[in-house]
């Protein structure tokens, strides 16, 4: 990699003794990226954008935002009716939420996909999901601070699960309410966590990356770079790419913010926190609703809410859990099966969450339950039978081959 260098006398003065051009220069411009990434590795920088929209966002909420139980809902109306355009960041910043998710589960389906959890990536992906659990962290305390029903109700049920806990469990709500109920406290707690947990996220973000740009980053065939060959210049050819995703996403997400800014919430929220009048059915946003299906799906609590963790953590194990030399679903015909009928079995948890625990819903969620715990206990047992598919010689040749320039793929290894 060449080293950087500046003509402007500024720039080299600044560089020599703080070498942030050289750093953007290294990673954002010169890096050696694999010059077969397809747009499904859009999605991390379009994670990335979706963070900053949020970070922005959230900031200048909370200037108009009052954090007690008596006046919190008030404010929120307050900011949609008479702060200038904040109907607009309020709306972006809930929206925007459901966004980040839909764009970091796509990351995590990609990266189990093309097996980007694979040696030596697994601490990369160990970033990843600790970034989706701060995400869903700092989601739920934002949830709660609308203050509405569906606000109320949802941290007090999702707080109870703690009390299943042997011995601490109790103590544990006691100090996540501030008292001996959701209340005031419980929504102070709440809001200084929610302001502090996106630049947590922000540093894990940076780690993540860091690991990346160490590592590599891995590639639709999951072959390593070989070599000057295999790799472009991350600008402007992966630059170009990713400003077309972002483009096309923010298209998608501003449907959602002018035309139907409530499609993703639940109604229930716009009437006012009320301890006294329960819902009638109590339900998370929506990219939570498959693991609140897990956890409904088990009649003993203190197994449900074990299920429910463990359907997050043992994606922690993933990369042991998969024994197959070859990274790659492409080249991998039983994993890829697999791999589709874990996304719809994900989809499927969705819908029962949405809907009451009982009658069909029941018995359908603890079938999907099983189904989804089986694809991560079945993985080691694939890796050892499956006989994947002949793997190009290099990066460069399965470029060639796409583009019907080069030899075929019976001539490359097969692990």
């Amino acid at each position: 990699m060449p080293l950087f260098n500046a003509n402007n006398p500024i720039v080299k003065w600044v560089d020599y003794r703080l070498p942030v051009f050289s750093f953007a220069d290294a990673h954002l411009i010169d890096y050696p990226a694999p010059k077969n990434l397809n747009y499904w590795y859009n999605f991390g920088s379009i994670a990335g954008i979706m963070l900053v929209v949020q970070i922005a966002t959230g900031i200048v909420l909370a200037m108009h935002y009052n954090p007690s139980a008596d006046q919190a809902f008030n404010s929120v109306e307050h900011i949609m009716r008479e702060v200038n355009y904040g109907w607009l960041i309020r709306y972006m910043h809930a929206n925007g939420a459901s966004m980040f998710f839909i764009a970091v589960y796509i990351h995590i389906f990609r990266g189990m996909y093309y097996g980007s959890y694979k040696s030596p990536r697994e601490i990369l992906w160990w970033m990843g999901i600790i970034i989706l659990l701060l995400m869903m962290g700092s989601a739920f305390m934002g949830y709660v601070l609308p203050w509405g029903q569906m606000s109320f109700w949802g941290a007090t049920v999702i707080t109870n699960l703690f009390s299943a806990l042997p011995f601490i469990g109790e103590h544990i709500v006691t100090w996540l309410w501030g008292g001996f109920s959701v209340d005031n406290p419980t929504l102070n707690r709440f809001y200084s966590l929610h302001y502090l947990l996106p630049f947590v996220i922000c540093g894990a973000v940076f780690v993540h990356l860091w690991a990346l740009h160490h590592r590599k980053s891995n590639n639709p065939t999951g072959l390593d770079i070989k070599g000057p060959q295999d790799t472009v210049p991350f600008h402007p050819y992966y630059t170009v790419k990713d400003i077309l995703g972002i483009a096309v996403f923010g298209i998608f997400f501003s449907v959602f913010l002018f035309f139907m800014p409530n499609a993703l919430g639940e109604v229930d929220n716009y009437i006012k926190a009320n301890p006294l009048s329960t819902p009638a059915h109590i339900v998370p946003e929506w990219y939570f609703l498959p693991f609140y299906a897990i956890l409904r799906s088990i009649p003993h609590k203190l197994m449900g809410v074990i299920a429910m963790g463990a359907s997050i953590m043992i994606l922690f194990v993933l990369p042991w859990l998969d024994t197959s030399r070859v990274r790659s679903a492409t080249f991998r015909p039983v994993y890829k099966q697999l791999f589709w009928i874990f996304v719809v079995t994900c989809l499927v948890l969705g819908v029962v969450g949405a809907n009451p625990a009982e009658g069909i819903w029941l018995w359908i969620g603890r079938i999907f339950t099983f189904i989804y715990f089986m694809f991560f206990l079945v993985l080691p047992i694939v890796g050892w039978f499956e006989r994947p598919r002949p793997l190009p010689a290099g990066i460069a040749e399965s470029v060639l081959e796409k583009s019907g320039g080069g030899s075929s793929g019976d001539e490359g290894r097969a692990a």
